[in-house]
């Protein structure tokens, strides 16, 4: 048993004696099926705080030969599988973890200046690899692929190759080309083509960033990914599933829809609602709900990509910090965090990282929940959002006189925000008044889902404000006109049947009609309560 080679089950055996374990081993059920495969190459990209780690030191608590593991997994689903105990502690391990590898070459390059970290991981593998296989591993050798195809060459043993942390130094050393290419050319000799082919039984690598697009390291496209944009089989044990958070709050005694309120909203289409597992554990422990997200990751790095020159990439960020949903294309994103295009290559990055959540179906995007929604609100404090952050501000009162049905000061403060922003953003009709109205119900995010353009009746409402399932408020229909009256938005929203979309609605609906005099640049408002 060694660090590298062939390690021990102790990390993952803490993970499963801790307090809080949900069972995510039918995952192995995958990686085993993809063994003795054509292409058995699987990468599992997603954000800090989501379970890379755990599943690391799963699998190589199952396959390592350095342990036996039969007494950790009895109990756990996978131990229930048929195949379960073919695979069994059978297969050499190769575990790296580079995030741990890199500050340890850091801390040898210090000492000795000619210390190259790419030579550095590979002479650490291969020293534990000449001390199992002497008779395969020279003193002289010093490239990692050459020695395990000897080795696979002498003796016919192959390899699983799990790496944690792939992209960190993608990450942590973005500038550094000489050393990404040094690093991507280790990957290629180990996962692309013969020998490699012939000393790999499996590998499973994981990061927050995916592989495929990297310029020059088009190499590993060979491998299957699974990222926040789609997740294909991986969906299930990408964080915890909504029917694990239940179970989660009835053992804990926790309340469902404050937990639901605070880390819900990433969604897949195959399984329904994610939550971040990091989150909910620190909630459960601590015994109290809040933003968990900031202890892993600092909101500078947010700010970075967001105050980016990006035409329309601000105007993003306001409108889904007003709980919008935006349509972006994922597809040209490079999948580093230098190269960026546009707006959309940003935005993708967000996703990737956690910060935002997509919508394969519809293929929006959105902020996910309360706890990363406070992540933005702090990293936009400076750098020129001071007119934003005041339309924030005021969002729960201006939330609180709609609900109160105060026409006069709804008025008054949607004029506000739109004065307040007119420098940064420009408003000129219906469509963009919609963004100041977003905006200025900020606050409303909490406990509504706006829907924009909602068919209903004989047309589309401007804007819909559904109550969550956590929220006891009444549903908002509101109507926008521009040069108009606010009366004539409430009998549009009669007229046209728009109360019609809430059909499936049991509570309250309040209907608001907006409207914009451009010469006096004054706001009118006229709001009434539905009576069903």
């Amino acid at each position: 048993m060694g660090i590298y080679l062939n390690p021990g089950n102790e990390q993952f055996a803490v993970s499963v004696n801790s307090e809080l374990y949900v069972d995510k081993t039918d995952l192995i059920t995958y990686t085993n099926s993809r063994i003795g495969k054509d292409r058995p190459l699987i990468c599992s990209s997603r954000p800090r705080r989501f379970g890379k780690t755990m599943a690391v030191t799963m699998l190589s608590a199952y396959y390592s030969k350095g342990c036996h593991s039969e007494n950790l997994f009895a109990g756990l689903k996978i131990s229930q599988n048929e195949f379960f105990k073919m695979h069994l502690n059978k297969y050499n391990v190769i575990f790296l973890d580079i995030q741990w590898m890199y500050g340890n070459a850091l801390a040898e390059m210090k000492r000795n200046s000619s210390v190259k970290v790419v030579s550095y991981i590979q002479e650490q593998v291969i020293d534990e690899l000449r001390m199992e296989y002497p008779e395969c591993v020279q003193d002289t050798d010093v490239s990692l692929p050459s020695v395990l195809a000897k080795v696979n060459a002498i003796t016919k043993e192959q390899f699983i190759i799990i790496i944690d942390e792939w992209d960190c130094l993608f990450r942590e050393d973005k500038d550094n080309k000489e050393l990404q290419k040094e690093y991507i050319n280790l990957l290629r000799g180990l996962f692309k083509g013969t020998p490699s082919g012939a000393f790999l039984k499996l590998a499973y690598i994981t990061g927050i960033l995916p592989i495929k697009k990297y310029g020059t390291q088009s190499a590993l496209n060979n491998f299957r990914e699974h990222t926040m944009i789609s997740p294909r089989q991986m969906a299930e044990y990408v964080g915890f599933t909504e029917a694990e958070v239940k179970t989660i709050c009835k053992e804990y005694d926790m309340p469902f829809k404050e937990m639901q309120k605070w880390y819900d909203g990433y969604y897949f289409e195959k399984i329904g609602h994610v939550y971040s597992p990091n989150s909910v554990i620190e909630a459960v422990d601590s015994r109290e709900f809040g933003n968990y997200w900031s202890r892993t990751e600092t909101y500078e790095s947010l700010m970075t990509y967001i105050a980016m020159d990006f035409n329309g990439l601000r105007q993003l960020v306001v409108d889904m910090l007003g709980g919008q949903r935006c349509s972006i294309d994922v597809e040209s994103f490079q999948n580093d965090i230098t190269t960026f295009n546009s707006a959309d290559d940003v935005i993708t990055l967000l996703i990737h990282m956690g910060y935002m959540a997509y919508d394969s179906k519809t293929k929006e995007v959105f902020i996910p929940n309360d706890e990363v929604r406070s992540v933005f609100l702090r990293a936009i404090r400076n750098d020129g959002w001071e007119e934003v952050i005041k339309a924030i501000s005021a969002s729960e009162a201006l939330l609180k006189a709609t609900l109160e049905m105060d026409e006069k000061t709804v008025a008054q403060m949607i004029q506000e925000v739109h004065m307040q922003n007119s420098a940064s953003l420009i408003y000129n009709n219906e469509i963009s008044l919609s963004s100041v109205i977003t905006l200025a119900y900020y606050s409303a995010c909490r406990d509504y889902t706006l829907i924009r353009e909602m068919p209903a009746g004989n047309g589309f409402a401007d804007m819909v404000f559904l109550p969550k399932r956590t929220s006891l408020n009444p549903a908002l229909v509101v109507e926008l006109k521009w040069d108009k009256t606010a009366e004539g938005a409430i009998s549009q929203i009669k007229r046209k049947g728009y109360v019609s979309a809430l059909k499936e609605y049991k509570g309250n609906i309040l209907l608001v009609g907006i409207n914009y005099e451009k010469k006096s640049r004054k706001h009118q408002c006229r709001i009434e309560k539905l009576e069903l």
